[in-house]
């Protein structure tokens, strides 16, 4: 009899993604709060790549760089938004667009250079 019930070899035990996504809002959003540049774009690439990642793991894209794509979208409207508000927070705007086209660099990247072959898990 074996000592895990219900559990297989063949399933993987739990994913990965949620964990980065919980790193990313909150390394994100004090880099935006304080206005800390570097911080606030890599809190938001690791929330964006880990959303990419999780979608395609469970069959919403079809490809992680095409999810990459459609992360940067809400992102970059966001992030201009911040940048057009009357209250000053340019800088902060500005941190997230960039975060939003680094995504859909690495996403275009990534269709570009990987036709044809599939992620391995």
């Amino acid at each position: 009899m074996s000592t895990d019930p219900g559990l297989s070899e063949q399933y993987r035990m739990a994913s990965p993604w949620p964990l980065f996504i919980a790193l990313g809002i909150p390394i994100a959003e004090l880099g935006i709060l304080f206005g800390l540049f570097p911080l606030a774009v890599g809190g938001l690439l690791l929330f964006g790549g880990s959303v990419a990642g999780m979608s395609t793991e469970t069959g919403y894209a079809r490809s992680p760089w095409r999810a990459l794509v459609g992360v940067a979208v809400p992102l970059a409207a966001l992030g201009v938004a911040f940048v057009f508000t009357p209250i000053d927070l340019p800088s902060r705007g500005t941190a997230i667009v960039a975060a939003a086209v680094i995504l859909v660099a690495a996403g275009g990247a990534g269709a570009l250079f990987s036709q044809g072959q599939e992620p391995t898990y």
